[in-house]
């Protein structure tokens, strides 16, 4: 069946140099597309190439193949960020340099590969894929640009050969944390993904927690929602229920120098969670011994946030009143280029923001975070 979607009523601005920004910036979700069904042959053993042609890919998830909300946008992406030489929006470097990196000021990067091997019910060919786009990353982007560095992606479902590719890669100044998807087998606190947290703890390197993911079931506690804006507002959701199942499992109990950074899923929530976390904690404590200080300790200590998509409350009083809860050194600046709901970096930020502040919140943080001070 051919579906035709209308054009967004409201275009994103275009990004050129007219209107770019002085103020250097770091964006902490940028996804890098494969400009061809076959790109990561090479970087794929015989075995492995022939699997995909004769067998295909089986994903938890109940539809064999493709999103199970057609998106406003090709791969849910801006019609303006195609390349001129073709291919799918995010799969050009010169051409993601040209729209975005160079007029935005980005000096640093950090790629998000998405549909990159993870929720695959093969773990062998999960572990393969993702080992392939991790090699991917760096012939194609961050070897060409420095600027860009790259999120390790791991077969999440499978624990040991996870934290195997972790262990791969540590060291390697190319990968800045460990990619990890909200949506799973199971909520991300249970003890089949603890190797993936000790692996990361071990090399220093950050969980990032992205949007999305499938464990083959609905992506309600209720079943499947109608509509794709609810699929939308749903990443908070899941968010929420993967924060909470690493609090309450224990994980940042066991790995004390772990750190979680929670992406594009809004941070607006995360006062209201704690609250609650901490409310119930204290009446139910017994049942989970384990979690030795209240919830919100742990989130304050070992999360950070990134900020697509970015609050916007009627009164800029009110997303204060939250960045103050969480604190503006937790804040990571993110567009979630080439996607349709981008936020531009110059009008993401509301006056009244002081110029430290400001400085942390668009690059500082971000830096210091991946361990890019020097």
């Amino acid at each position: 069946m051919n579906i035709q979607f209308r054009e967004s009523t409201e275009a994103a601005p275009p990004l050129t140099a007219k209107n770019a920004i002085k103020t250097a910036i770091a964006d902490c979700d940028i996804h890098p597309a494969r400009a061809t069904r076959t790109e990561l042959y090479p970087y794929l053993a015989k075995r492995w190439q022939h699997h995909l042609e004769v067998y295909g890919v089986h994903a938890y998830q109940g539809m064999m193949e493709g999103p199970p909300y057609p998106k406003a946008q090709p791969n849910a992406s801006r019609r303006d960020a195609c390349p001129p030489e073709g291919g799918p929006q995010g799969s050009s470097l010169s051409f993601m340099q040209e729209q975005h990196l160079d007029p935005n000021n980005v000096q640093l990067g950090v790629l998000n590969p998405l549909n990159a091997g993870q929720g695959i019910r093969n773990h062998e060919l999960s572990a393969a894929l993702c080992s392939a786009i991790n090699d991917w990353q760096i012939d194609k982007w961050t070897s060409k640009d420095k600027r860009l560095k790259a999120s390790i992606v791991v077969g999440n479902e499978d624990g040991l050969s996870a934290a195997a590719e972790i262990r791969e890669r540590a060291g390697d100044k190319n990968f800045v944390q460990v990619l990890l998807l909200s949506r799973n087998v199971e909520p991300l606190g249970q003890r089949r993904y603890w190797p993936i947290y000790q692996a990361a703890e071990e090399a220093g390197l950050p969980v990032g927690v992205h949007a999305f993911g499938f464990g083959g079931n609905p992506i309600t506690p209720s079943g499947w929602p109608s509509y794709y804006i609810e699929e939308m507002v749903g990443h908070s959701q899941c968010q929420q229920s993967a924060l909470a199942s690493l609090v309450l499992e224990g994980v940042f109990e066991r790995f004390p120098k772990l750190k979680m950074v929670m992406i594009e899923a809004g941070f607006g929530w995360a006062p209201s969670l704690a609250w609650r976390l901490d409310k119930v904690w204290q009446r139910l404590r017994s049942e989970v011994p384990h979690v030795k200080r209240p919830p919100s300790e742990y989130i304050r200590e070992q999360v950070w946030w990134t900020t697509q998509p970015m609050e916007d409350p009627e009164r800029r009083e009110d997303l204060f009143d939250v960045i103050k809860w969480i604190g503006w050194d937790r804040l990571l600046f993110a567009t979630d280029y080439p996607h349709w709901d981008y936020d531009e970096p110059s009008r993401v930020l509301p006056p009244g923001v002081t110029e430290a502040n400001r400085e942390a919140f668009y690059r500082d943080n971000a830096r210091k975070l991946y361990g890019l001070t020097a």
